[in-house]
């Protein structure tokens, strides 16, 4: 903390001295706002020992309407000081939005395989406004503070020096206790913007690969990791909430405890010659002036200040340095044996008629399923029935349920009416064989971990795979080129290195390779271009099995056997030439599809 101070203190006295006019027209209007504090206490002793005590009313009201309108001035004075602020305030927002955006754009161009920093999001979005919010706050209690207990004590002074000595004493004391939390409070804000960060970037990972955090079974291991981010993030709450406590004591020494020492000395003061007015003035000073600033001036700085400062040194530092605990790609992990999609046989599992060579019978019988039970059905009374080796394609506008129907087939979802067989078996049946060796899904966002390319290869075949096979699957699909370029199948890789059109390329492989007669293509080729998704499609049209493609583009439809289309009330099913003569629908649809490069593989 002492290098981030250091390195920003220069930062912030540049940024100050190219606004210095703004700087003196907020001292200026600060000393105008001021005079209420001088006269507030100054004008109770006068009415009080020249008027009411002595008989003269009239004088004392005089007195008390001077005071009011001070009141009144400082109120006025008060405006001129939010409207200077802005001119201060909004440049620093600026300029910190300024450096997010182009410190992020540059990393982007560096390296544009990187998946995007959703930290960038907090910074961009969460920490500059706390910086802006902060620094407001700073500036108004600061030269508040700095410009009221100037009055304050020299309303004292003219009342009566003695009283300096009751006051200022505990006042300093109060002010060194609360300085030394400073630092130990801005480290302890820095670990929880740290951990908010570490929870922002993990959640923004999760999401990304959820559907492939279902379709591996990691749904405890990754709700792990987020528990134990969410703890960091409330462990380093309390540390910071300990400090504050300590803040509180330091308000009580320097706010609170002048005025016991005001009521107790008060008959020592009487006697030494000062009068009761004086006391009320000094009373007026220390509860409605010094009290309030101070208690402004610590929550301020004890919050805002060291915030300000950490959001300061995340903001204006590279962004190479994130916590250990977060990753830029789907929640990796690096199995060489997918434990979780090939547990052991359940003991005994009841006997299943084998898969036909040319793949399973996938039916679904009447099938109804909405997202929660007030939304309209996504899939109404749906009926399909996919043959053994059939090669379907299924079509429809962006949300009709292509999705959710791959989802369904592959059991990630229950229909909520209906039942869906794979070879005259449930889905989702209680017992049986491992399901990811009867049907493998592949998502739009491939899943791709931090571990070598076998492994990653590998990934669904349980019982492994000869190097032989994994160059078949890997030409098949087209991923040769990349696998010479990473160096070979013992290449490590990083997810984040990899362009989306290269983890698609090695999810393609992945499913390829795997024993699996039943393959779900959800979009899984949505980031390659024309030519290397007809390589891929061909290479799973020739594997024996049956095939269930959701395409973004017509020529996929074109290349099958039969097409789905979905159009939210119903579902026709057909060959091209079928649809395009009775379906409007998939006309529009096949005009609207062309055969462009949608991405780079």
């Amino acid at each position: 903390m002492k290098t981030s101070t250091a390195r920003l203190v220069p930062r912030a006295m540049r940024f100050l001295r190219r606004r210095t006019r703004v700087l003196l027209l907020l001292a200026g209007w600060s000393l105008l706002e001021s005079a209420h504090t001088f006269l507030g206490g100054y004008g109770v002793a006068k009415a009080l020992d020249d008027g009411f005590l002595t008989g003269h009313t009239g004088i004392g009201l005089a007195w008390l309407a001077v005071t009011a309108l001070a009141v009144v001035i400082g109120g006025l004075a008060g405006r001129g000081v939010f409207r200077g602020l802005a001119d201060l305030v909004e440049p620093l927002r600026d300029s910190l939005v300024r450096q997010v955006v182009a410190r992020s754009l540059t990393q982007a161009v560096a390296k544009p395989a990187h998946a995007a920093d959703s930290a960038v999001v907090s910074r961009l979005t969460n920490q500059t406004e706390i910086a802006r919010d902060s620094f407001a706050g700073l500036v108004l209690v600061a030269r508040s503070f700095l410009f009221t207990a100037a009055g304050a004590l020299l309303g004292l002074l003219s009342l009566a020096p003695q009283l300096l000595l009751i006051v200022v004493p505990p006042l300093v004391a109060g002010l060194l206790l609360f300085l030394a939390t400073l630092r130990p409070m801005a480290a302890r804000q820095r670990t929880f913007l740290e951990a908010d960060e570490a929870l922002s970037t993990r959640f923004g990972a999760v999401a990304e690969g959820l559907r492939d955090v279902v379709a591996c079974g990691a749904q405890e291991q990754t709700a792990a990791r987020a528990y134990g981010l969410i703890e960091d993030e409330a462990r380093a709450a309390r540390h910071l909430a300990g400090w504050a406590a300590v803040r509180c004591l330091a308000l009580g020494l320097a706010g609170q405890l002048p005025i016991l020492l005001l009521l107790v000395t008060a008959p020592w003061l009487l006697r030494q010659g000062i009068t009761a007015g004086v006391v009320l003035g000094a009373l007026t000073y220390l509860t409605q002036s010094l009290l309030p600033a101070l208690h402004t001036l610590m929550n301020a700085l004890g919050s805002a200040g060291t915030r300000l400062l950490v959001v300061l040194d995340r903001l204006t530092t590279d962004f190479g340095h994130e916590p250990a605990t977060t990753s830029h790609s789907a929640p990796t992990t690096t199995p060489t044996t997918p434990t979780t999609l090939a547990p052991a046989p359940a003991p005994a599992p009841a006997p299943i008629a084998p898969t036909p060579p040319n793949g399973p019978r996938v039916e679904l019988r009447a099938v109804t399923f909405a997202y929660g039970p007030g939304a309209q059905p996504v899939l109404h009374d749906l009926d399909l029935t996919v043959q053994p080796g059939e090669h379907l394609v299924a079509v429809g506008p962006s949300g009709i349920g292509k999705s959710t129907l791959t989802a369904l087939i592959a059991g990630l979802l229950a229909p909520d009416h209906g039942e869906i067989r794979i070879d005259g078996r449930p889905v989702r049946a209680p017992s049986g064989p491992d399901p990811s060796l009867q049907r493998v899904l592949i998502p739009q966002q491939a899943y791709v971990f931090s571990g070598t390319l076998r492994e990653n290869l590998l990934y669904l075949c349980p019982d492994g795979a000869s190097t032989s096979a994994l160059e078949s699957s890997s030409e098949a699909v087209g991923l040769g080129p990349l696998v010479h370029r990473l160096g070979g199948f013992d290449a490590r890789i990083a997810p984040g290195s990899l362009s989306q059109g290269e983890r698609q390329l090695i999810a393609l492989g992945r499913a390829h390779l795997s024993p699996a007669p039943l393959i779900l293509l959800d979009e899984a080729t949505c980031h390659l271009d024309p030519a290397a998704e007809l390589r891929a499609e061909r290479a799973f049209a020739d594997r024996p099995g049956t095939l269930i493609i959701v395409a973004h583009r017509i020529t996929s439809a074109r290349r099958a056997d039969r097409i789905l289309l979905l159009d939210g009330t119903r579902a026709t099913c057909g060959t091209h030439d079928e649809l395009l003569a009775r379906s409007p629908l998939y006309r529009d649809l096949a005009g609207s599809w062309q055969p462009q490069a949608l991405g780079r593989g």
